[in-house]
């Protein structure tokens, strides 16, 4: 069985903190660190004083709901902090006005980030106001794809505020934490550090009203993933694979992650990317190099839309490195396949 971050918070909802009556994540003792290596789960329980009378019979209780609700073979390593706690209102989730969609896939190579710049690009040209999110900590291409490897974000006063402000190109506002560390480093960061970081680049951001907000997502399953989820309202996700039977495999847990009854996160559609190879000189052939109709038919067994079949051609491959979504040229046939699918979701996703 597959452990997920959210059957974690879940079965932590079944133990109670005796000094409120109210469960751990309701009463806001779950910190932001959950780490999930296989069977091994690790998180932090904050206690609002120390020493705290509760504290043994919570951290037993804890341990004995992962056991019970999440995974009965799991090693738990549970540890406890102190922070007095107060009752202030939850703020309300951010870009609540805005359609939050994920673009997810279960491996990386897939072609993921290619097909959430040419989504992004695709719904500007069609009048909407975008907002792009890399959310990929560890492999930020937002800003390669987009011509934007020198931009510095600025911040500005947004009332008593100091907001960072997106940068803009093609009628996108974007946002990579790859404009905050040198394209030549690694990102070495623990998962609450990475966390963080996402939430800020979210919350305190400038985006301004927008009506679509994509989001990159990293491959995998992950914290990251979580992070959103408990940031904000996701309207949906796009799962992206090529029609290879091991892209294939992972695509199938990246929708499972979602459509997990602890989730729900609608499932807008699974994208197949690099369906075919047609080359420039031979633009009516195509050459099904990874396999053919993979993810339709992955699609067709799991109840889902195949939202589109994007081809590999040399032009796409280019636009990226040259900082022009290929979307940005309607005389292409990948173009249009990116503008029929943003024309998808704007019915799909509700």
């Amino acid at each position: 069985m597959t452990i997920y971050p959210q059957l974690i918070i879940d079965a932590l909802k079944q133990t109670k903190y005796p000094a409120t009556g109210k469960n751990l994540v309701e009463s806001g003792m779950i910190d932001d660190d959950i780490r999930i290596d296989g069977n091994r789960v690790s998180f932090s329980i904050i206690f609002p004083k120390q020493p705290d009378p509760f504290q043994k019979s919570v951290v037993k209780a804890a341990e004995a709901a992962i056991h019970a609700y999440a995974a009965k073979e799991a090693e738990v390593t549970i540890n406890v902090t102190y922070k007095p706690q107060t009752t202030a209102a939850p703020a309300p989730k951010p870009l609540s006005n805005a359609k939050v969609i994920a673009v997810s896939s279960g491996k990386g190579g897939v072609g993921k980030s290619t097909v959430a710049a040419n989504l992004a690009v695709a719904l500007a040209r069609l009048g909407y106001r975008v907002g792009l999110l890399d959310a990929d900590i560890f492999g930020p291409s937002v800003p390669t794809m987009f011509g934007l490897e020198d931009f510095q974000p600025m911040g500005e006063m947004v009332g008593e505020r100091q907001l960072i402000i997106p940068a803009e190109q093609y009628g996108v506002k974007i946002l990579s934490i790859g404009f905050f560390v040198k394209p030549e480093q690694a990102t070495i960061w623990r998962g609450p550090m990475a966390s963080n970081a996402l939430k800020q680049l979210i919350t305190e951001a400038n985006w301004g009203e927008l009506d679509y907000f994509i989001i990159d997502t990293p491959p995998g399953t992950s914290d990251i993933h979580l992070t959103l989820m408990q940031t904000l309202d996701i309207a949906g996700a796009i799962v992206v694979s090529t029609p290879q039977k091991v892209a294939l495999a992972d695509a199938r847990k990246g929708v499972d992650m979602y459509q997990n009854e602890k989730v729900r996160i609608p499932i807008l559609g699974i994208v197949e990317n690099m369906a075919w190879f047609t080359p420039a000189e031979l633009p009516d052939n195509k050459y099904y190099i990874f396999g053919r109709d993979g993810a339709k038919q992955l699609a067709e067994s799991l109840g889902v839309r195949l939202l589109a079949q994007i081809p590999i051609v040399q032009s796409v491959c280019e636009s990226g490195d040259s900082g022009q979504p290929i979307a940005l040229d309607p005389s292409t046939d990948v173009a249009q396949a990116f503008l029929s699918l943003a024309s998808k979701l704007t019915y799909i996703a509700k």
